[in-house]
């Protein structure tokens, strides 16, 4: 994979840069934090020629959005969770200090509360690690380049859909003729499983309720659709489906019949509408109990992953879907890629202001920028 072929530029593509102080023979490492409604993931990861290899994960669920729907702020118990986890976090990403770059982002649950900035300046002070709130836009964009290792190169388009816990982002992704990457488009879906699940609290979600989603989500779609055209290509086969959330990967371990989840065996597969709708029942036939057993979904997840069905059979019943690509992966993946290509874009910064060459060595030294850089360099002591 050629990194300046499949990046895709950011909105203020260089925000939330921890400091790079390598030695100039240690591989560099980078971390990234996805803060999401549902849960908080931390990845920390080295390039390597063609992608990144993971070295750490973190994964918790927090459910910081958990009662948002009623007043727009967060609780002090989902508060008090996710600070918890966020500790641990920073825990992990000292052990691995010094850290090349970092960016650590959440998404709909701070977007939508009031009390956002409290929240973030508490982490701040309990952690030592700078949080931004990012947009949908951004979050969309950073789903597809966390997906592009998975894209069909024979085809030129691609939607890939990211069902979060408080919002949904679906983005319409074009491959030129030259390899290179962009966003033709995205909606974002207002509800996640979270807020679904919330919604309509019983422990089974009723016909009634399920075909609301359905229903509200086909009104939304219909005028992206109409705009893009997407119905007609994804008929002609000319536009390939990735979905990434944990709804996403439930369907594939349930699919593969696993006994325990298993990324490896998950991450990458293609799965038939017609085994999707099978999945999809198996699911609704164990009933809360049953989910809550099954050893791919467990308790915590047992309500969310009824709500990320009903998302996924408005999409696939509205378009003339074939097939859904499953995508362990996402917004974190798609950060460090994003920093992986800024430190190669930018290598003479990194140079100048550190005194020695970039991390990435003479391999990677293969693009030269004279355009300033805007940089928000944070010192270690203080981001960490």
């Amino acid at each position: 994979m050629n990194i300046n072929k499949w990046h895709i530029p950011a909105e203020g593509e260089n925000k939330g840069l921890a400091r790079c102080g390598l030695d100039e023979q240690a591989r560099p490492v980078y971390a990234a934090i996805d803060l999401g409604t549902t849960s908080c993931r931390l990845v920390i990861a080295s390039p390597t020629p063609t992608s990144f290899q993971v070295i750490e994960t973190f994964s918790k669920v927090t459910r910081l959005g958990e009662g948002i729907i009623q007043d727009n702020e967060l609780s002090k118990h989902a508060i008090r969770r996710t600070v918890a986890a966020l500790k641990v976090c920073a825990g992990v990403i000292n052990e691995y200090a010094p850290i090349c770059k970092a960016r650590y982002v959440a998404t709909a649950a701070c977007r939508r509360a009031k009390n956002c900035q409290e929240f973030l300046s508490l982490v701040k002070r309990e952690t030592g690690l700078v949080i931004e709130t990012i947009s949908s836009k951004e979050e969309a964009r950073l789903a597809v380049v966390g997906c592009i290792p998975l894209l069909n190169r024979c085809i030129k388009r691609t939607l890939v859909f990211d069902i979060g816990g408080g919002s949904t982002e679906i983005s319409l992704a074009r491959i030129t003729n030259t390899g290179k990457t962009f966003i033709e488009g995205f909606v974002s879906l207002p509800y996640g499983v979270v807020t679904i699940s919330e919604a309509f609290p019983s422990k089974d979600l009723t016909d009634l309720a399920y075909n609301t989603i359905i229903e509200r989500t086909h009104k939304i779609l219909k005028e992206f659709d109409d705009k893009y055209k997407i119905f007609q290509a994804i008929q002609n086969q000319e536009i390939q489906i990735i979905g990434t959330s944990g709804t996403v990967t439930v369907l594939g371990a349930v699919h593969l019949n696993l006994n325990r989840y298993n990324r490896s065996a998950v991450d990458g597969i293609s799965i038939s509408k017609r085994d999707i709708y099978r999945a999809i029942n198996k699911i609704k036939m164990l009933g809360d109990d049953g989910r809550k057993k099954h050893p791919c979904i467990g308790a915590q997840k047992a309500d969310l992953t009824m709500a990320g069905c009903a998302i996924i059979e408005a999409l696939c019943s509205f378009w003339p879907i074939a097939e859904i690509t499953v995508a362990d992966r996402g917004i974190r993946e798609g950060i460090l890629l994003d920093l992986m290509h800024q430190n190669q874009k930018y290598p003479n910064k990194v140079q100048k202001k550190h005194g020695r060459r970039g991390p990435y060595g003479r391999s990677w030294k293969n693009t030269r920028r004279t355009e300033t850089a805007k940089r928000n360099v944070v010192n270690k002591n203080k981001d960490v």
